[in-house]
C-alpha cells in the first residue's frame, strides 16, 4: 500500500517537476564529482614531482565542477517557477510537471557528459603542464571548450522552465 501511495504522490505535477529539478542537480553533480576526481588523481601524481605546479593544476581540476553548479541552478529555477518556495506547487497540473521535468533534461544529460569529457581533456592538460608549465593557457582553453555546451544546456533548461505554462 505504501508503494502505491508513493507512486501516486510522485506522479503528480509537483512530483514530476521536483523530480526533474532534483535529477538535474544530481546527475550533473555526479558528472562534476567524477570529473573533478579524475583530474585530481592525475594532478596528484604530477604534484609528487613538482609541488610548485599546484596553483596551475587546481584551475584545471576545478573546471569540470561547474556543471554541478549549473545543475543546482536548474533545481533552483524549478523550485522558484514551480511554486515550491511560494507554496503553490500543489497546483501544478500533470502536463506542467512533465514540462518542468522535460525542461531539466538538457542539463541532466549534457551536464553529466560534458563534465566527464571536460575532465578527460583537463587531465591531459595536467600532463601537458607537467612537461611544459608555461602552456597553462592552452591547457585551460582546450578544457574550457566543453563549458560552452554545458552553458548552452543550462540556458536551454532555464528558457524552457520559464516558459512552462
Amino acid at each position: 500500500m505504501a508503494v502505491i501511495e508513493f507512486f501516486e504522490t510522485l506522479f503528480t505535477g509537483a512530483g514530476l517537476a521536483l523530480l526533474g529539478g532534483v535529477l538535474a542537480a544530481l546527475i550533473a553533480g555526479i558528472g562534476s564529482a567524477r570529473g573533478v576526481g579524475m583530474v585530481g588523481q592525475v594532478a596528484s601524481g604530477v604534484l609528487t614531482e613538482d609541488p610548485g605546479l599546484f596553483g596551475k593544476l587546481v584551475v584545471l581540476q576545478a573546471l569540470p565542477g561547474t556543471q554541478g553548479i549549473y545543475g543546482l541552478l536548474i533545481w533552483f529555477f524549478v523550485m522558484i517557477f514551480g511554486g515550491f518556495f511560494g507554496g503553490t506547487a500543489h497546483e501544478l497540473t500533470l502536463a506542467q510537471g512533465m514540462g518542468y521535468f522535460l525542461a531539466c533534461t538538457p542539463m541532466m544529460i549534457v551536464g553529466y557528459f560534458s563534465a566527464i569529457y571536460q575532465a578527460r581533456v583537463a587531465a591531459d592538460g595536467v600532463a601537458l603542464l607537467a612537461k611544459r608549465p608555461e602552456e597553462q593557457a592552452k591547457a585551460i582553453t582546450l578544457a574550457a571548450m566543453f563549458e560552452t555546451y554545458a552553458i548552452l544546456a543550462m540556458l536551454a533548461s532555464i528558457l524552457s522552465i520559464i516558459n512552462v505554462r
